[in-house]
C-alpha cells in the first residue's frame, strides 16, 4: 500500500504568493488568475475563489514560526493555500461574509487576488455558530453580528458586493 502523498508545501507557498488577477490580454475571461513561475504563466479558474481559508491559528502560534513584522492580528489568523503559518492573513472578524442563499462564509483577502476568500466549509461550519442575527430565520436572514472571544463585533458585509458583482 501506498501512502497518499503529501502536499509540496514549498510549491504551495510559492504557487499562491505568485497568484493575482490576470490583467494580460490572453484568456482573461477563461482563467482570471494566473500565476507566473519563471518566463511561464500558470492561468487558473476556479469555482468560487483561488484564496479559501482553512484554518484559523492564534497569533502566538504563528509568530512563533515567523520571522516578520508584527501584525495587529490580535484575533489571529487566516491561513491559506494549504501551508500552514506560510500564508496567513489577520483574521478580522467584523469583515466576515455568510450569504445565505449559499451559507457561504468570505473573509478579506490579499487585494492582487482580488480581495476576497473563501472560508473552507470545514472551518465555516465551525465558526457559524458565533454569527447573530437581526430578524427573520436563520436559513434567509443575513448575519448582522458575529460573537467572536466573549465580544460582538457589527458586521460591516462590505464583501457583498464583491460576491454578488465578481462571480
Amino acid at each position: 500500500l501506498r501512502r497518499p502523498s503529501r502536499p509540496d508545501v514549498g510549491f504551495l507557498t510559492f504557487f499562491f504568493r505568485q497568484l493575482k488577477l490576470n490583467r494580460t490580454d490572453r484568456y482573461r475571461e477563461e482563467f482570471p488568475f494566473i500565476s507566473p513561475c519563471g518566463p511561464e504563466l500558470n492561468y487558473i479558474r476556479c469555482d468560487d475563489r483561488p484564496i479559501v481559508f482553512t484554518h484559523h491559528l492564534d497569533t502566538d502560534t504563528v509568530m512563533a514560526t515567523r520571522e516578520r513584522k508584527r501584525y495587529d492580528a490580535s484575533h489571529g489568523y487566516l491561513s491559506y493555500g494549504g501551508t500552514g503559518h506560510r500564508l496567513v492573513i489577520p483574521f478580522q472578524p467584523s469583515k466576515l461574509c455568510m450569504l445565505p442563499s449559499t451559507g457561504r462564509v468570505y473573509h478579506p483577502a490579499p487585494e492582487k487576488v482580488g480581495g476576497i476568500g473563501l472560508v473552507k466549509s470545514s472551518l465555516a461550519i465551525e465558526i457559524s455558530k458565533n454569527f447573530k442575527y437581526a430578524s427573520g430565520s436563520e436559513e434567509t436572514a443575513l448575519p448582522t453580528h458575529f460573537v467572536w472571544q466573549g465580544q460582538s463585533y457589527l458586521l460591516d458585509n462590505e464583501l457583498l458586493k464583491f460576491v454578488e458583482t465578481n462571480r
